[in-house]
């Protein structure tokens, strides 16, 4: 193993530690609790707080969009690891500012139990909590089962929706409301070159050959729906979006929004080459393309391979994904 670490065992705290000494204007954290992290000034316009959480590993997801017009907190677990539901009740009592709080995070076990257990006992406490699941990938259930899918690059779309919502005054209701619409037209699929090292472990999570790719595979290494020979690259994107046309309809004319995101290990050129043939296909089906993403938004340590998501857009919604919004990690329209 082969990185840019002290001990293995502080790798989290490592990176937290100096995420804050760099942005200590933009971010801080509950009670001098790395994994407690929060908007600077959150908590403070008494408008209804967008909360989230996650396992590290996975930058700029989760904590990564902390900031105006995005996030106002996140709680972060150990590399892969959902966090504690201490962590997130205390990031809840950090931000609330009293007209209640979304929790708004991936779709896996783990954090689902302890996001429902940190809900609960705000509830004890008259904080009011909304949930909402990111649930994009098509890989990992079939259409008709949206609620079982892991949620992967595309909840950045939830993000942006619900931050702008917030922001604009909205009621906790308007917000959740906000996130579950965009969940709803959000579809995304991926593709796996190589595997990842979680700094503790010291070696891969999984094996793949040099001529090799997994078609689906989860950020965490979750199997995928088959594994192939690796091919050129618009053969693997017509793959990724003939999976997501075949699972959602997207009418002629009516807009989308686009995100291409690298996994950690993959060139933004060889993502602008996806990105390439995904506008030359949408255009074949009349689809208009209102916003484009090219970057890495979820990624998966060092993993190399890409995910494409579409996002169907409706008036409102393109309104909001198109707000500012300012974090350490993304940036759009007007400065902080």
């Amino acid at each position: 193993m082969k990185k840019i670490i002290n001990d293995p065992a502080r790798f989290v705290d490592d990176f937290l530690e100096g995420i804050l000494a760099a942005h200590p204007d933009r971010l801080s954290c509950v009670d001098g609790n790395l994994r407690r992290i929060v908007r600077a000034g959150a908590g403070k316009t008494g408008g209804v707080a967008v909360v989230s959480g996650g396992g590290s590993g996975h930058l700029p997801l989760f904590m990564g969009y902390v900031g105006r017009g995005l996030l106002d907190g996140c709680s972060v677990g150990g590399v892969f690891q959902s966090p504690g539901a201490e962590d997130m009740l205390e990031v809840t009592r950090a931000v609330n500012g009293g007209r209640g709080v979304l929790y708004l995070y991936g779709n896996y076990s783990g954090d689902r139990m302890n996001f429902t257990l940190a809900a609960q006992s705000a509830d004890l406490e008259g904080i009011p909590v909304e949930q909402v699941r990111g649930c994009d990938d098509v890989a990992s259930a079939p259409r008709g089962e949206e609620e079982k899918r892991r949620g992967i690059a595309g909840i950045f779309f939830a993000y942006k929706c619900a931050g702008a919502r917030a922001a604009a005054g909205g009621s906790l209701e308007e917000v959740a409301a906000a996130a579950r619409r965009a969940v709803a037209r959000t579809r995304t699929m991926g593709v796996a070159l190589s595997p990842c090292t979680i700094p503790e472990a010291g070696k891969p999570n999984f094996t793949i050959g040099e001529d090799e790719m997994e078609v689906g595979m989860g950020i965490h290494g979750e199997p995928g729906i088959r594994r192939t020979r690796l091919r050129r690259a618009d053969e693997i994107t017509d793959e990724m979006l003939d999976r997501i046309f075949a699972d959602y309809d997207y009418p002629p004319g009516e807009e989308v929004a686009v995100l291409v995101n690298g996994l950690g290990a993959t060139p933004k050129e060889e993502l602008y080459i996806v990105y390439r043939r995904a506008a030359r296909r949408l255009a074949d089906r009349g689809i208009p393309v209102a916003k484009v993403y090219v970057g890495e938004f979820a990624t998966s340590m060092e993993m190399a391979g890409c995910s494409l998501s579409l996002f169907h857009l409706d008036g409102e919604l393109k309104k909001l994904l198109l707000e500012p919004a300012s974090t350490p990690f993304f940036e759009q329209g007007a400065s902080r």
